[in-house]
């Protein structure tokens, strides 16, 4: 599952990782409440629920993102055998990554707004604002489209919650 994720991820040592899962989404929007009650059990389950909040809001819109945008139109409306996007959550001893990936080729785009009360278009800026950093790249091989990812900075075993 790691191998092709990894390709456009920060350095990281794919042996090195805690824990790892993911879930397959299907292609319609209540997808999003699937992917935060996947992301609330998992990490619960790794001990990490006071992440929670800024994971859920990045996952929710990395989601969001590729249902709205990731999807050719006819995969949305039709009933598909596969779940066309999955959100994969990747723990390493001080680092978190989400990445979704979806069929799409095309580059993630981060609108310039002004307009902080609008209701779309905020989505890369949210994602930029809560995680420590986030990216994308297109996959090879067998699997098609793109991951775009987000990673969390988390303390490191034994140290505060500052990393003191």
């Amino acid at each position: 599952m790691l191998e092709p994720l990894r390709q456009g991820l920060p350095p990281l040592d794919p042996a090195a990782v805690s824990d790892a899962a993911s879930c397959a989404l299907p292609a319609r929007y209540e997808a999003v409440r699937e992917a935060r009650r996947f992301t609330r059990r998992t990490l619960d389950q790794w001990d990490m629920g006071d992440h929670f909040d800024d994971v859920c809001l990045v996952v929710s819109e990395l989601v969001t993102n590729a249902l709205r945008h990731g999807l050719p139109a006819s995969t949305r409306c039709a009933a598909v055998q596969e779940p066309p996007v999955r959100l994969h959550l990747m723990r390493w001893a001080e680092r978190l990554v989400c990445a979704v990936r979806d069929p799409s080729h095309d580059s993630p785009v981060a609108r310039e707004t002004d307009d902080f009360s609008a209701e779309s278009g905020r989505g890369l800026f949210l994602v930029d604002s809560f995680s420590d950093s986030w990216g994308w790249h297109p996959l090879a091989g067998e699997l098609s489209g793109k991951v775009v990812w987000a990673l969390f900075r988390l303390p490191r075993p034994g140290s505060g919650p500052n990393g003191e």
